[in-house]
């Protein structure tokens, strides 16, 4: 259900339950970017053809450049998200992030040991990237059940519930505290704040209301909330993540455990809990707006909204009018088990999505070798590529991580 929960059948013997900036300047002309059978110009290249004209020195342009001068694989290493559990080597990661281009990493387990320990392993990890082209590394740090970074440095986080108590004055100042022990840590993205609005009796909504990982407010108090949230976290310096949506409220099984996948039939278009999605989305302009797997009956019966380009492209970057990174949420996920793994990346970017999160790193590698053969075969999708890539370089040049 989330990049943690995705991850959490693997760590449930556990006693947390591990649970997916600005960027209003991606354009259309990232739609029209190209490939053709030329080799890629290199970087300087790429920079010496603008030569005579105007340099768009925007995070959107410094990251169109960039793209233009990578590889197909080197594009493809920038759409996939790769985790890193708490007690193993960061050497594990060394080949995925320096031979196969990944350029992104969620930290996942129960890290206990403060942000000394986990600002050490990120600076190991770091050291595999290139320097013009660091690593986003984020973490669920919702609160409550769902804290992966623990110990010295780390508050330890009220629930969700809890922080809907809050004004959301307070709540944004605690944001704020909360990301700075973030950015300490060397993390970029906090995968956070659930936004769903629970519209079943809480017990029995699986993913959310009985984990008290929602504000437990109607649609409007969530909104507010969840807009503070992500703007406290924003003045550390750390993106935020809206999730899940649009939105896991009004479900009863969790899509970590449901191998037939998850339905949802009451949600709509112009319901509630999608309307505070939308509101915080245009007004905080998030990082990362995270996509459920959950599959939504009255909007597209085709498909679970992380493939749905009803949802994505018509709905989330068309009608909303979002143009940052929309990323998955676990695709080890029991409700897309079925799903080939070399299709998930492939299925999310066709959709209009760009960054695949994985809570288990033996689907690393098929997914980036399924988007790379895919983008192979077909001109239309290696675009879609191309572009999802740009969306990627452009939050990296926001975060100061590409130069």
């Amino acid at each position: 259900m989330v990049v943690s929960l995705g991850a959490w059948w693997r760590l449930r013997a556990s006693s947390d339950i591990a649970a997916g900036n600005r960027n209003k300047s991606a354009t259309a002309d990232v739609a029209d970017i190209t490939r053709t059978s030329t080799p890629k110009p290199s970087r300087k290249q790429a920079e010496k053809q603008s030569a005579g004209q105007a340099a768009d020195d925007s995070a959107a342009g410094r990251a169109q450049r960039a793209v233009t001068a990578m590889s197909l694989e080197e594009q493809a290493g920038q759409l996939v998200m790769a985790p890193m559990f708490a007690g193993s080597d960061p050497s594990a990661l060394q080949s995925l992030i320096a031979d196969r281009h990944v350029g992104s990493i969620v930290l996942l387990g129960n890290w206990n040991n403060g942000t000394t320990g986990v600002r050490t392993a990120v600076d190991a990890l770091q050291t595999y990237a290139p320097a013009a082209n660091k690593l986003i590394v984020s973490a669920d740090q919702e609160g409550g059940l769902v804290q992966h970074l623990k110990g010295t440095g780390f508050d330890t986080m009220p629930s969700a519930v809890a922080q809907g108590q809050m004004t959301p004055d307070a709540l944004r100042q605690s944001a704020a505290g909360w990301g700075a022990q973030l950015k300490q840590a060397g993390v970029d993205v906090d995968l956070a704040p659930v936004l769903g609005t629970v519209q079943v009796a809480r017990a029995s909504n699986a993913p959310i209301g009985a984990l008290n990982r929602d504000f437990g407010l109607d649609a409007a108090g969530n909104a507010q909330h969840g807009a503070a949230f992500v703007e406290g976290l924003r003045t550390a310096g750390v993106g935020g993540t809206v999730k899940h949506y649009p939105g896991l409220g009004a479900v009863t099984g969790n899509t970590d455990f449901t191998a037939q996948g998850i339905l949802d039939t009451t949600t709509t278009m112009d319901g509630d809990e999608i309307g505070a999605f939308n509101t915080v989305i245009r007004k905080t302009n998030p990082s990362m707006v995270m996509m459920s797997l959950a599959t939504y009956q009255r909007i597209d019966p085709s498909a679970p909204a992380a493939f749905s380009s009803t949802i994505i492209d018509d709905t989330l970057r068309g009608s909303v009018g979002y143009q940052g990174v929309v990323i998955s949420d676990s695709l080890s996920a029991a409700a897309v088990s079925s799903v080939p793994s070399g299709e998930l990346g492939v299925r999310l970017i066709d959709a209009g999505g760009d960054l695949a999160c994985l809570g288990e790193t033996s689907l690393v590698q098929p997914v980036l070798d399924g988007i790379i053969a895919k983008a192979n075969t077909d001109p239309a999708f290696a675009k879609k590529v191309t572009a999802s890539a740009t969306r990627v370089m452009t939050l990296k040049y926001q975060l100061g991580l590409a130069s």
